[in-house]
């Protein structure tokens, strides 16, 4: 029935005519290998009277369908095999690698008579896809990752595709895809291309990833930062600071610190300064170090300035007091802790150098060459710093007199009458004074001079009506004592003409130099005698 079905077949062919040709749709098929396949005309479901499919060339028989007869399968087919009589498509199962080739359809409806032919591939699925790594710790910019991904089942073609995470991995600057997509190479690695990293193998039926593997990059120190708390330009002295430090590394940097350049002692990512001196001022950067890359980077160093807080601020004068007019003398402010400016005030006004005043560069000394007495006053200095000042007061006191003398009192007075005499002078200390009568001191020594009596005054002898002249001496005692010598002199001889009222009289005086060197005892140093003589004339009536 076999033999009898395939030449009637043949018979049909060589004796109808062909129409419609390519029933089947272009090749290739694709089939798994043990997997089934559907070969699938084109042709709605109608009633076929022939149907035959052969594979190869020469042409084996699949299967061959006579409407009277039913199927006939082929050698090798039995089982594998399902043909649909209305529209002659069949499936083959079982698949496997001989059924690579080319198949072919013969259909037969009302005389006309249908073929296509197509192409199977049977491919092997891909199974336990590997990925390997030459290395996968490596430093950036130094080293360079190999990947290769291999298969241990498969048919070919087989084609690669690389992910970086969910990001495709193609050819480009640095990286090279090479032995048929197989390797991946990334020359001078980056931190950016850490991974994780994974192959895709495939063929036409099926895919196949790899496992995941992460390259670790170290990299760094770079960009370390370091950072002052409480930030500010100036600290005072036992404030606490805490200096922090971190940098862009992998793994983690280890950090040390430095002042000035010289490396201290304390390690890792915070320095905390307390009860911080004067003495620790200075440039602090710190130093990190990654112990896999062996590189070294320094921050932008930062200036910490700390300051002692002012205290114990003096004015001390030279020479000692007492202060001399004419003279010169020398202020000079001192203080504690750091010094950054000074300031000299005179009774709250801002001084400046001129004049008599000389002030140093440094502002510490004050010199006022020749000191006047209208140098006498407060002075302060202020000494400063930006977090803490200090004042000192100094209240100087300049000596000087007595000048300035003047004796006040009556111009005429009559005998037995009471008078008054008031010596006064200009002087700092006040002036002490002391009065005499024919050289003879007067007890007391008040500036006024009274006296109920005239006559009292007069000298023996001394007819009334004669002129009485009054000579003030006025001497200086350094320290604060001025004397002042009053004397009555009588007109040489005793043959002195009586004064008239309304009449004037010169006075005749005395030799007044024993009296102004009694007056002037251990006064250093001596005056001339004509820087304190006064003269008052009184007319006795």
């Amino acid at each position: 029935m076999e033999a009898a079905t395939v030449v009637s077949l043949t018979m049909a062919v060589l004796s109808g005519y062909c129409a419609g040709l390519g029933v089947l749709p272009p090749g290739p098929v694709n089939g798994t290998l043990g997997g089934n396949v559907i070969f699938k005309t084109t042709i709605n479901p109608t009633t076929l009277s022939t149907i035959a499919w052969t594979f190869g060339d020469p042409p084996v028989s699949i299967v061959d369908f006579l409407i009277s007869e039913g199927p006939v399968t082929g050698v090798g087919y039995v089982g594998r095999i399902s043909l649909d009589n209305s529209t002659g498509s069949l499936e083959l199962r079982k698949l496997t690698l001989n059924d690579n080739g080319t198949y072919r359809v013969s259909l037969r409806k009302a005389g006309v008579i249908q073929v296509g032919n197509t192409s199977l591939n049977v491919y092997e699925t891909i199974s336990n896809v590997t990925l390997r790594a030459n290395v996968i710790d490596l430093v950036e910019l130094n080293d360079t990752a190999i990947f290769t991904c291999s298969v241990s089942s498969g048919s070919s073609p087989l084609s690669y595709h690389w992910l970086n995470g969910s990001s495709e991995v193609t050819a480009r600057y640095g990286i090279q895809l090479g032995d048929g997509g197989r390797t991946l190479t990334i020359a001078n690695v980056t931190r950016y291309y850490q991974g994780p990293y994974r192959c895709i193998v495939a063929n036409p039926v099926s895919s196949e990833p790899s496992q995941n593997l992460t390259l670790t990059i170290s990299y760094g120190p770079e960009n370390p930062i370091m950072k002052v708390t409480p930030l500010d330009v100036l600290y005072g002295s036992g404030s606490t600071l805490t200096l922090s430090c971190s940098s862009e590394s992998s793994p983690p940097a280890q950090f040390q610190w430095a002042l000035n350049g010289t490396l201290l002692s304390n390690q890792g990512p915070e320095l905390r300064l307390e009860n911080i001196q004067a003495s620790q001022s200075g440039s602090y950067s710190c130093w990190a170090h990654n112990t896999r890359t062996l590189r070294y980077q320094t921050s932008e160093p930062y200036d910490i300035t700390v300051l002692d807080l002012i205290s114990g601020a003096i004015i001390t004068t030279s020479p000692n007091p007492p202060i001399i007019e004419g003279n010169s003398v020398t202020l000079t402010c001192d203080a504690s802790g750091s010094i950054i400016s000074r300031e000299w005030m005179k009774d709250g006004q801002l001084l400046s150098a001129g004049g008599n005043m000389i002030i140093s560069e440094d502002k510490r000394v004050l010199s006022i060459n020749p000191v006047k007495r209208t140098d006498s006053g407060e002075y302060l200095c202020r000494v400063s710093n930006p977090i803490s000042t200090a004042d000192a007061k100094h209240d100087l006191i300049v000596n000087y007199g007595p000048d300035g003398m003047e004796i006040k009192g009556p111009t005429e007075i009559k005998v037995g009458q009471k008078f008054t005499l008031t010596c006064s002078a200009d002087s700092n200390p006040p002036a002490s004074y002391t009065w005499m009568l024919n050289g003879t001191e007067i007890p007391g020594h008040s500036p006024e001079f009274t006296k109920e009596k005239m006559e009292d005054y007069l000298s023996p002898g001394l007819p009334a009506g004669a002129i009485a002249g009054i000579v003030i001496g006025v001497l200086l005692v350094v320290g604060g004592a001025v004397g002042v010598a009053v004397f009555f002199i009588r007109k040489n001889g005793t043959n002195a003409e009586p004064m008239h009222q309304g009449g004037s009289q010169q006075p005749v005086y005395e030799d007044l130099s024993p009296v102004y060197e009694n007056t002037r005892q251990n006064q250093s140093p001596p005056l001339p005698l004509t820087d304190f003589k006064s003269t008052y004339d009184t007319r006795i009536m």
